[in-house]
């Protein structure tokens, strides 16, 4: 029988509060199995993702639809391999649900405790990246969340594969409830999934800028995650030019469709004339369109053709091989535009001068601020985290790649023996000891 989106919800919310009080060494045990199922049925996940990348080839053809998020649909076996390890890794880390964060004595036998516990429901919304569904769904179970999935219709036959995958293996031991994930299907599901603030208690949305903001506009629930990845390397004059040269290649060109891809690069005036023509020759090898602001193509004048940047270069996610060039007049410049035309996602500064670095890392304002290493290191599997359900550029609750510490929040449990207020109120008021436990 096909439930109704709400019946998915009811079930979800129930079955969370039992996964909310499973075992750390159950939760581990069905993430393994996960991983083992993953790996045993790469052959029907392949089959399941050829489909959608024959319909996406399709589209791309006719101008639907980009090449960056037809890379992103793709499964092949290092993506796979990639994919199990995240999941065994999330099995290694601690358990952060049901650890005491403050302990407090009120009075003598009145003791009040901070302890951590899962959220309950989160909705994932997510674009083409079917991988994405068995991050969240491992690092879901992990916290003890239950969580309702939507995909993208372009990757419905691999998240389809990869769903049934996981709601089997988690749930073989009946110590995992039934129910904990579930998959939505339809377009249709989107809207009524922004309306179930009754059963959902927090929105994790993966895409576009412009599909997160329609998220974030047309639902009363909480949403954690990130409209855009406007990300920059600014390369100072202390810089080591090799360096300089590699981090700016990796952060454009190792995986261009990605939301901590560079976007804009920064290079001081200083070296500019140097710098720039080895730079964009190394790009434009790699099939990267470079555009660049006037004094960039002043520099570039006679050598390497480039596009004229215009200010909405500046603003811009493209999430392809393309690049914006600006010259600044230091480090100080370098930090006003990033802080002006930056996501609040993640930048990074090349340069061998501490001081320098220092001041970067302290005033650019992003989740996520380098010193000689790329952008594309803004990963929650890269930080040690297992996996990620998202980037945040928010500055309440979690920011940054969110891995486990992002999908708890913390209850409040007081131990008493028969104590009442009236004691500790009016004139003759009995004190508290507030003492720390």
């Amino acid at each position: 029988m096909v439930m109704t989106i709400v019946e998915k919800a009811k079930r979800a919310k129930e079955a969370a509060l039992i996964l909310a009080n499973a075992t750390t060494a159950d939760k581990d045990k069905a993430l393994l199995r996960i991983a083992d199922s993953i790996d045993k049925d790469r052959a029907q996940i392949q089959a399941a993702n050829g489909k959608d990348i024959a319909d996406a080839l399709r589209l791309t053809e006719t101008g639907k639809m980009s090449k960056s998020l037809l890379d992103r649909l793709k499964l092949n076996d290092s993506k796979l391999d990639e994919l199990i390890l995240s999941v065994r890794d999330v099995a290694k880390l601690d358990d952060p649900v049901g650890k005491t964060i403050s302990a407090i004595e009120l009075d003598t036998d009145l003791e009040l405790y901070q302890v951590s516990c899962p959220i309950g429901v989160i909705g994932a919304i997510f674009e083409s990246r079917p991988d994405v569904l068995v991050q969240i769904s491992s690092l879901c179970l992990k916290t003890g969340n239950a969580v309702m999935l939507k995909g993208g219709s372009e990757a419905r036959h691999s998240n389809e594969a990869l769903f049934a995958i996981v709601a089997k293996a988690s749930s073989e031991d009946d110590r995992i409830p039934e129910g904990w994930i579930q998959l939505l299907e339809t377009r249709e599901d989107v809207n009524a999934m922004l309306k179930l603030n009754e059963y959902i208690d927090l929105l994790v949305p993966r895409g576009s800028d412009q599909f997160v903001r329609y998220i974030q506009d047309n639902s009363s629930i909480m949403v954690l995650g990130h409209s855009e990845g406007v990300c920059h390397v600014y390369v100072d004059r202390d810089a080591d030019q090799d360096m300089a040269l590699e981090v700016c290649f990796d952060s454009k060109v190792q995986y261009p469709a990605v939301c901590n891809a560079a976007e804009t690069l920064l290079v001081d005036t200083a070296i500019a004339a140097e710098f720039i023509p080895l730079m964009v020759k190394r790009y434009q090898n790699a099939g990267v369109e470079v555009r660049g602001c006037q004094r960039t193509t002043e520099v570039m004048e006679g050598k390497n053709e480039i596009k004229a940047a215009s200010e909405e270069d500046w603003r811009t996610e493209y999430n392809d091989l393309i690049i914006s060039i600006k010259v600044v007049d230091g480090v100080d410049e370098a930090i006003a535009h990033i802080n002006q035309y930056g996501s609040g996602h993640t930048d990074a500064i090349v340069t061998g001068n501490k001081e320098r670095a220092r001041k970067f890392l302290q005033f650019v304002d992003s989740s996520s601020v380098m010193h000689n290493a790329s952008t594309r290191f803004s990963d929650g599997f890269r930080y040690g985290k297992g996996a990620e359900v998202g980037i945040s550029t928010y500055k309440v609750h979690a920011r940054g790649p969110v891995g486990l510490e992002g999908l708890v929040i913390y209850k409040y449990l007081l131990v008493g023996k028969g104590h009442t207020v009236a004691p500790y109120v009016g004139t003759d008021a009995k004190e508290f000891t507030h003492r720390q436990l």
